[in-house]
């Protein structure tokens, strides 16, 4: 009897799985911006990371088993390679997340200037916890290492934009001022990014980080 690799142990023979159908929804324009980068590496896999970004945005904010794997033919990879890629790095999402994440840094100089008391803060507001996502799907809240900016500590990404020096009293605006914007999503967040690797794009279509502080506050500190 000829080998079979679907053989399983005890003698059972497990069903060979079909490849499940896949609908590849990268637009022209996208796979312009694609090919662009990785016009720039020596092998078209070291565009991975901003390959991603586009398949972000283009998949509506998260990367489903369908974006990873025609990120992995568009570029000549295997999908576990780019499945490994997408998994290892935080602000890649492999789930759906909120219209604004909300993601807020707990390192040592945010922790010791008050971030926990921030996240809790969020917490209480949005009635979720670290890692959740409200009903309505408009917040999800996370913790996250360094964010780069210590001297504007509390520091949380939201979007394309750093807010410094929050605080627990200012959570309650921050929050009305992203509930009455559109600017807060992740596939702007998205967008911004890939500009940032397309040389000149920034300077000709506008894509940049913003930092700012939410306006001074009247609201009373959340117990």
């Amino acid at each position: 009897m000829s080998a079979n690799n679907n053989r399983l142990g005890g003698g059972g023979y497990a069903p060979r799985e079909e490849e499940p159908v896949f609908e590849k929804r990268f637009s022209p324009e996208a796979l312009a911006e694609l090919e662009e980068i990785a016009s720039h590496y020596p092998e078209r896999k070291a565009a991975c990371l901003p390959a991603l970004w586009i398949a972000q945005r283009e998949y509506g904010g998260h990367l489903t088993p369908s974006a990873i794997k025609e990120v992995a033919e568009l570029l000549d990879m295997p999908c576990v390679e780019v499945e490994g890629v997408a998994s290892f790095y935080t602000m890649y999402n492999l789930r759906p997340r909120g219209r604004h994440h909300i993601e807020v840094c707990t390192c040592l100089t945010c922790a010791v200037c008050g971030a926990y008391d921030v996240v809790h803060a969020l917490e209480h507001e949005l009635g979720i916890r670290v890692g959740e996502t409200t009903e309505d799907g408009e917040f999800t809240l996370s913790e996250v290492e360094c964010l780069n900016y210590c001297a504007g500590a509390v520091v949380a990404q939201i979007g394309d934009r750093y807010f410094t020096h929050l605080t627990p009293k200012q959570v309650p605006d921050l929050l009305a001022m992203l509930r009455d914007t559109s600017n807060y999503t992740p596939e702007k967040l998205a967008d911004s990014i890939v500009k940032l690797h397309i040389p000149g794009s920034s300077q000709k279509r506008g894509g940049s980080w913003r930092v700012e502080e939410v306006p001074p506050s009247q609201t009373s500190e959340v117990e």
